[in-house]
């Protein structure tokens, strides 16, 4: 099914949003309540704010529900010069930088923001949905140095690889460091297997624990 995604256009920028992404991190609302009101209709409203704001407040939404296309010769949106994550305690990981989805259906997909599912139990994987919540996923979000084990050997690969693993983790490719939710650890490497099944001893990262769980998805 193709995605929806809308679009709101000022004078200066058009904001694109793809609401099956957005789980309500609020870095919109919170930056620019001006432009970004989720009680207003439309919600979103360029003309209120200008395009420099705007597209600094889309760099922050953290899943890639937002994005922007300038109207006014202003800069576009970049690729992050490495690849980087967070793990949101309780939560999905985000992911940022040059990344390359590889899809179920065989299609690719450039994204340069996203936030993956943690805890299995998202209805739009690989992305989070907040099904989190409903479910009452627990993970502290703890990451450590050379948690992943064998992390690789530096190449000159600068995306992200992102392939998901049927019934199984989601294997990343390239350079990436992932932090900590509270930002104390991190781990860094070019190989690695994340967690998408929510039952890992090992979080962020894959241990098996899906085969004995019985873990299913594309």
């Amino acid at each position: 099914m193709p995605k929806k995604v809308y679009d709101y256009e000022g004078p200066d920028i058009v904001v694109r949003f793809e609401p099956k992404r957005c789980i309500h991190a609020e870095e919109c609302v919170h930056g620019l309540p001006d432009v970004f009101d989720r009680h207003g209709r439309p919600w979103i409203e360029p003309e209120k704010g200008s395009a420099d704001e705007i597209a600094d407040v889309v760099l922050r939404c953290p899943t890639g529900a937002l994005r922007f296309e300038r109207l006014d010769g202003g800069p576009a949106e970049t690729t992050p010069a490495s690849n980087s994550g967070r793990v949101v305690a309780n939560g999905p990981v985000y992911l940022e930088g040059d990344l390359e989805l590889r899809m179920p259906d065989g299609s690719v997909q450039k994204e340069t923001r996203v936030a993956l599912c943690r805890c299995g139990a998202s209805n739009n994987k690989p992305f989070c949905d907040n099904s989190h919540i409903e479910i009452g996923f627990e993970d502290p979000g703890a990451v450590t140095d050379r948690q992943r084990g064998d992390s690789g050997e530096e190449g000159e690969q600068t995306h992200l690889e992102i392939r998901l693993i049927a019934n199984g983790p989601v294997s990343c490719r390239g350079r990436l460091e992932i932090r900590s939710a509270d930002g104390s650890g991190s781990d860094s490497g070019a190989k690695g297997s994340l967690c998408r099944c929510g039952a890992s001893q090992n979080k962020p990262f894959c241990d098996g624990s899906h085969k004995a769980i019985g873990f299913r998805a594309d």
